[in-house]
């Protein structure tokens, strides 16, 4: 039932059909894939992100490739154009990770399999919120990028809520490209942030980079040493990684703000 090889450009969706037992479907995979781990041993490496080997990627014959985000658009295009059936999603919110999440899974026969993963997330996510409410509520920056200064995406935002902090930029939640979410080193100096969360992805967090701005000398976060990094890959990627580690990592570092020094 459904496609039989499939060629997935992006994480997430490796690792949803690994936990829903149809890993013998994927024939292709992203270079950045590092979950499961054993994906990179077991599948052909295809693909970074925004570009691919498309001709590796049609010797594989695959019956579906499944991608993300507005980023790949330019290779789905050239997949398509070789006659290639394509799916791209371009989920922003942790609802529309959801349906995305139960769509993989249907088109596998693992609808029911993928709702009770959902429900479990969703459970998940209940308890830190029941379990951050009565802790205080630290203003929060993440970073995704260092030049240009980009603030973090929906999902991470609302991540950030249910972990128990208050994201500084709130406002840029519906912006859905990353160029749009570019703010300058005075809006992150007049959010005062209690907490800077980096997360570059493609790239280790420079420290010294971050507390030798001009304009942030006196952010509440440089002045508190409330400096904190997170691997993209349990929080950039829109899918299970976020609700195995991405959100309990994040309510660590919120339970950390009331803590001595960070770094």
């Amino acid at each position: 039932m459904g496609p039989k090889r499939i060629v997935c450009l992006t994480e997430e969706t490796t690792e949803l059909l690994y936990l829903l037992g149809e890993e013998d479907r994927i024939v292709g995979i992203s270079a950045y894939t590092v979950r499961p781990l054993k994906a990179k041993e077991e599948k052909p490496r295809v693909s970074a992100f925004i570009s691919g080997n498309i001709r590796k990627i049609k010797e594989l014959k695959p019956d579906l490739v499944i991608g993300f985000s507005d980023i790949q658009a330019d290779l789905a295009r050239d997949l398509i154009r070789e006659g290639l059936n394509v799916l791209v999603t371009n989920q922003r919110s942790l609802e529309e990770i959801f349906e995305a999440i139960r769509l993989v899974g249907g088109l596998v026969g693992k609808a029911k399999e993928s709702t009770a993963l959902i429900d479990g997330y969703r459970r998940k996510l209940d308890n830190v919120r029941k379990n951050s409410s009565n802790r205080s509520k630290p203003k929060v920056f993440f970073q995704e990028w260092d030049e240009p200064v980009i603030t973090g995406i929906r999902w991470v935002s609302e991540l950030i809520d249910i972990a128990g902090g208050k994201d500084c930029f709130v406002d840029f939640r519906e912006k859905t490209l990353a160029k749009d979410r570019i703010v300058s080193l005075q809006d992150v100096a007049d959010a005062d942030p209690d907490i800077i969360v980096g997360c570059w992805c493609g790239k280790p967090v420079d420290f010294e980079w971050v507390r030798t701005r001009r304009e942030w000398q006196n952010v509440s976060a440089l002045r508190n040493q409330k400096i904190f990094e997170m691997d993209p890959a349990i929080i950039l990627q829109p899918g299970p990684a976020l609700f195995e580690e991405g959100l309990f990592e994040l309510e660590k570092i919120m339970k950390e703000f009331e803590s001595p020094e960070t770094y």
